[in-house]
């Protein structure tokens, strides 16, 4: 049953081969792509005595380096190209990647834009920076990705949803990635580049690449778009003085340092978030385009509080979403955790709305009462707050950072008619 949806998936049929299973468990769960891994354990053999203590080997798993002859064709091809672009995806999230891809990106001051997952990889306060494609089409950066006539795409996965037109007739792509691209309708790359991400930048880097570019162009269309985002954040309203996804994000982005982590649960903010908020440092937003699983956002979140006790970590979820899982609140509380959970209230479920309505069809079963949060909150042992005005979010958000503990804000919310 396990075997179709790990890496590994075995069970233990003598206590002797357990260092060994161990071993390759843990191997097949850290070498590319990462992912989990499955040992069954049956109870006989769970209750035998062993005289032995399993070691892990820490040993480095070296990856494939790609040659200098592929090396030397993605060169040609980038002088080649006029308006080459790079996309960041999720796959290039690696500290190793992060830093040869940014200074690749710095030295030939070529464009990038990341996928939802990517976000961070790269120091979103580059001028090369021109946004998070969190739409799978109609946002604004997709008039920016027109214009590119190359795309490199870094670590990028079609499960994250095409971000671009990279199929048949669309803009010439080039796939760079630990493994060879899963050919579709919406992703059919030109070339392939196999190999270590990081050290496929790092021979980049170390060339004298002579492209004549010009991204006039593309960094017009991106200035035009901020203008439209900067003039959707100040004229947002709700009515009664209510919290959009627009400040919402503005505002957890003025009171968080650039270290601090936010956790998204999965719901129409999401998208808000992908494309308005700024990630200085990788892993700094935590949200999952993939299976998008409702319910994951505050155990994802207290997770990256018990790594990384010394940084601020919010969980941003929707009322839906946290409903799905309460039992982690108890969890949270338990391990005594300084963490902060953001419930955006507004008695429904919106991303399926906003779907139902972009496909004409009628609402049904969307909508839901919900507790009083914040005696729910005090039930548990955590603290709670009611916000009814926007404008007192950002210093309710400020004060429970400063203080010990699970702390709850329950925020009244709402989305407007468009997205964006």
């Amino acid at each position: 049953m396990m075997k179709p949806i790990t890496k590994f998936s075995t069970t233990v049929v003598s206590s002797a081969r357990i260092p060994y299973i161990l071993e390759n468990a843990f191997k097949n769960a850290v070498s590319e792509r990462p992912g989990a891994v499955h040992i069954e354990l049956p109870e006989d053999i769970a209750s035998e005595e062993v005289d032995f203590i399993p070691e892990i080997s820490s040993e480095k798993i070296r990856r494939p380096i790609v040659d200098e002859k592929a090396i030397e064709k993605l060169k040609t091809e980038l002088e080649k190209a006029k308006k080459p672009i790079v996309l960041v995806g999720a796959g290039a999230n690696r500290k190793r990647i992060t830093k040869y891809l940014t200074k690749f990106i710095e030295k030939y001051n070529i464009p990038f834009f990341a996928s939802q997952m990517g976000k961070g990889v790269v120091r979103e306060d580059l001028k090369e920076y021109l946004g998070t494609a969190a739409l799978t089409s109609g946002d604004y950066i997709h008039d920016a990705i027109k214009e590119a006539d190359l795309i490199l795409s870094v670590g990028y996965d079609p499960i994250e949803k095409p971000t671009h037109l990279v199929g048949e007739g669309g803009t010439k792509n080039i796939h760079i990635n630990f493994y060879p691209a899963e050919i579709d309708a919406v992703y059919n790359p030109y070339l392939e580049i196999v190999g270590d991400i990081g050290n496929i930048f790092w021979q980049l880097t170390e060339k004298d690449i002579n492209g004549n570019w010009d991204f006039s162009k593309i960094y017009e269309i991106k200035e035009n778009y901020l203008k439209k985002i900067e003039e959707n954040i100040l004229n947002e309203d709700m009515g009664n003085n209510i919290m959009g996804p627009r400040k919402l994000v503005a505002d957890v982005r003025k009171v968080l340092d650039k270290e601090d982590i936010v956790a998204l649960d999965n719901g129409l903010y999401k998208v808000w978030f992908a494309r308005n908020y700024t990630s200085f440092e990788p892993n700094t937003l935590l949200l999952d385009n993939a299976l998008a699983t409702m319910g994951a956002g505050l155990a994802s979140g207290l997770e990256a509080k018990r790594i990384n006790p010394d940084k601020n970590v919010i969980v941003v979820t929707g009322d839906g979403g946290l409903v799905m899982n309460l039992g982690d609140l108890e969890t949270a509380v338990r391990m005594n955790l300084d963490l902060t959970v953001v419930i955006l209230n507004n008695g429904s479920y919106g991303m399926i709305k906003w779907k139902q309505v972009g496909a004409n069809m009628p609402m049904w079963g969307l909508d839901f009462g919900n507790p009083d949060f914040v005696k729910m909150a005090e039930s548990f042992g955590a603290k709670g707050y009611k916000v009814t005005n926007k404008e007192d979010f950002a210093g309710v958000l400020e004060k429970t950072l400063k203080e010990k503990g699970i702390k709850i804000i329950d925020l009244d919310f709402d989305y407007p008619q468009e997205v964006k």
